[in-house]
């Protein structure tokens, strides 16, 4: 199989877990996913399979969006409800207060990242220092958290739940204990379900128990995209027979003799490649010195006859 399958990811699962589920369903072991999720989060989980493994470099840092459990009133060491518990405040929180910091943390902001993370410091990851128990320090990080809205919220539980739309590189775990600190109290994160990621959401992925059925049925390869749907967001440029040959040899075309040139062809930008009849070829980019469109990364068989 080529092309890709999104898995909605059971919680208790790692990413590694599922890939190696998928090995067996799928009959092979040239599998990679877009980016991991904690054991304790569950949904969206796009994988390549077999020269799909060949887009993971080339895939942009997509949005993702997420439908996020949060706790008030205590904090642990691991910014969710399955980390040691540090310090605990009982004064309860309203859920206008909650209401009112929310445009503090819309928009563009500053994360520390959480000990138990896979960020590197000084070559080690630090979720390998935090079991050891040792804290660094972390430089701040930039992110985007285009929305930001309170689902719900029950003031005697004080539990609640949040809509995240954020861009890659976000901790929503952070999110929430930054987001208790803000109202005075402590905030952790009890539970995560990612809704959208790589440009595609839940509507699109199948679980494992409907994937292990879809196998044993024959049938699993119905649930494989095209490899091209993870670049739908790149503008798409049909070439002539002759032309898709050649690049599909390697060469690069001139941007003269490309009659269907899309207009978005500035230096460096990357376009989907397409034979006469539609065919993927792969992506191409734009090299405005030479004039050329050049191969980046080809995804069709080399001597397809078209």
């Amino acid at each position: 199989m080529n092309g890709v399958i999104v898995i909605d990811k059971p919680q208790d699962f790692t990413s590694f877990d599922v890939v190696a589920v998928m090995r067996r369903l799928c009959g092979q072991k040239k599998i990679g996913h877009t980016g991991t999720l904690d054991p304790m989060a569950t949904g969206v989980l796009p994988l390549l399979l077999g020269k799909a493994t060949r887009a993971a470099a080339l895939l942009d840092d997509t949005d993702k969006e997420y439908r996020a459990g949060f706790q008030l009133g205590y904090c642990t060491d691991t910014q969710d409800t399955t980390g040691k518990k540090l310090q605990e405040c009982g004064e309860k929180v309203p859920k206008s207060q909650i209401e009112a910091v929310l445009p503090y943390f819309r928009g563009n902001i500053w994360q520390i990242p959480p000990m138990y993370s896979a960020v590197q410091k000084n070559g080690q990851r630090l979720y390998t220092l935090a079991r050891q128990g040792i804290e660094v320090e972390r430089d701040k990080r930039p992110v985007t958290i285009y929305e930001l809205v309170l689902n719900e919220f029950d003031e005697n539980t004080q539990s609640g739940v949040l809509t995240v739309r954020c861009s890659a590189g976000t901790y929503i775990r952070t999110l929430c204990a930054d987001i208790g600190e803000k109202l005075g109290t402590f905030g952790v994160m009890s539970s995560l379900r990612r809704t959208r990621a790589a440009g595609f959401s839940l509507e699109d992925a199948v679980s494992l128990d409907e994937a292990k059925l879809l196998s044993e049925q024959g049938t699993l390869e119905q649930k494989v995209r095209p490899t091209e749907s993870l670049f739908y967001t790149r503008p798409a440029l049909q070439v002539t027979a002759a032309q898709a040959r050649r690049f599909q040899n390697g060469g690069a075309l001139s941007l003269e003799r490309l009659s269907a040139l899309p207009r978005d062809r500035a230096d460096g930008s990357t376009l989907r490649v397409l034979s006469p009849d539609g065919v993927f070829l792969g992506l191409g980019a734009v090299d405005g010195e030479k004039a050329e469109l050049s191969v980046l990364r080809l995804f069709c068989e080399t001597g397809t006859d078209f």
